[in-house]
């Protein structure tokens, strides 16, 4: 922005502080214009709009009709058919309808929450449980999570719970940061419960933690539909202690190998098959991240995760709380 010499002699009423002050003004301005950032609210990251899932669970276990919560375009869909994401929202979440030996039954730890004049997130972390004797005795503890892709449904079984979920979505721009608004409560307990509903409970050291997890990948597949991936950009951020509600908070993302960057933690790290993804065969395969991409690279894919709890799956405190809002990519 140019800005032009004023002439005190043509506005003679602009002297001494006056003068000063239409410099400090015109100053301030070119600076904003400079510095000037987009913020862009991603595909319903305002968490107004919902669907609404009505599910009568098999008469064996109770016969309950449960709410399950999508972030989608405002409906209801009532009876157990599968999920998938509805009116061009890149959402999923860890609501689930399962199917296990004939046997429906449903997950909610998502839900919608009203805030000022429309809604937030909440994700829960809390155990679920069935049992039918002489078929079924399973108890987890399920973690509330949000994210970019698509949950596989009906879920079938406990093990490997990370291949029902299509992780991350195309996507081929470089944002400067991540903004939302966010409020987290933690379970005062100092270690967290594994429970994966075929073992005994454990115990797991150290507190539970609320995460938010920003990665931009390169992925290609090989022939044999392998997927693999290098690591373009990168924000996480974890949370053990209560935060009230923060609005409009950035997260810068960090691009390249941020291995020896001040800010690098090692949950940061690269993980191979990790997190899955649909190939073009079909099949939900794992992500191979093999390494940083150079800074000049350009993404694929955009992985976007919040949760309440971290360590994996069937991991957590009960009460671990986590609330989103207004989710932006800024440029």
């Amino acid at each position: 922005m140019r800005v032009n010499k004023i002439d005190s002699n043509k506005f003679p009423m602009i002297k001494g502080k006056m003068l000063l002050l239409v410099w400090i003004v015109l100053f301030n301005c070119q600076w904003s214009i400079v510095n000037c950032q987009v913020t862009e609210l991603t595909p319903f990251g305002d968490m107004d709009r919902w669907v609404v899932r009505e599910i009568k669970e098999s008469a064996v276990i109770g016969g309950k009709t449960k709410l399950l919560y999508e972030l989608g375009p405002k409906d209801t869909i009532r009876g157990a058919e599968p999920y998938t994401n509805r009116g061009g929202s890149p959402w999923a979440n860890s609501n689930v309808l399962a199917k296990v030996a004939g046997v429906v039954k449903t997950n909610t730890s998502v839900f919608p929450e009203e805030r000022a004049n429309g809604y937030c997130v909440r994700m829960e972390t809390r155990f679920e449980s069935v049992k039918v004797i002489g078929l079924i005795n399973i108890e987890v503890i399920a973690a509330g999570s949000v994210y970019l892709g698509e949950m596989l449904e009906p879920i079938k079984g406990t093990k490997n719970p990370m291949a029902m979920l299509n992780c991350g979505i195309p996507f081929t721009r470089k944002p400067s940061a991540l903004s939302l608004d966010y409020k987290v409560k933690v379970a005062p307990e100092p270690n967290r419960i594994r429970c994966t509903g075929f073992s005994p409970r454990s115990t797991v050291e150290g507190k539970d933690e609320a995460v938010i997890i920003l990665i931009l990948q390169k992925r290609w597949e090989d022939e044999k539909g392998n997927l693999f991936a290098k690591r373009v950009g990168t924000m996480m951020k974890r949370y053990n202690k209560d935060v009230d509600w923060v609005n409009n908070a950035v997260f810068p993302v960090l691009y390249g190998d941020i291995s020896n960057h001040p800010e690098y933690q090692p949950y940061m790290k690269i993980q191979d098959e990790e997190r899955y993804a649909l190939n073009s065969k079909g099949k939900n395969v794992p992500i191979q991240e093999v390494g940083w991409a150079d800074d000049n690279e350009e993404p694929t894919h955009l992985i976007l995760h919040f949760a309440s709890s971290h360590g994996g799956a069937y991991i957590g405190s009960p009460g671990n709380t986590f609330w989103i809002d207004n989710v932006k990519l800024v440029y």
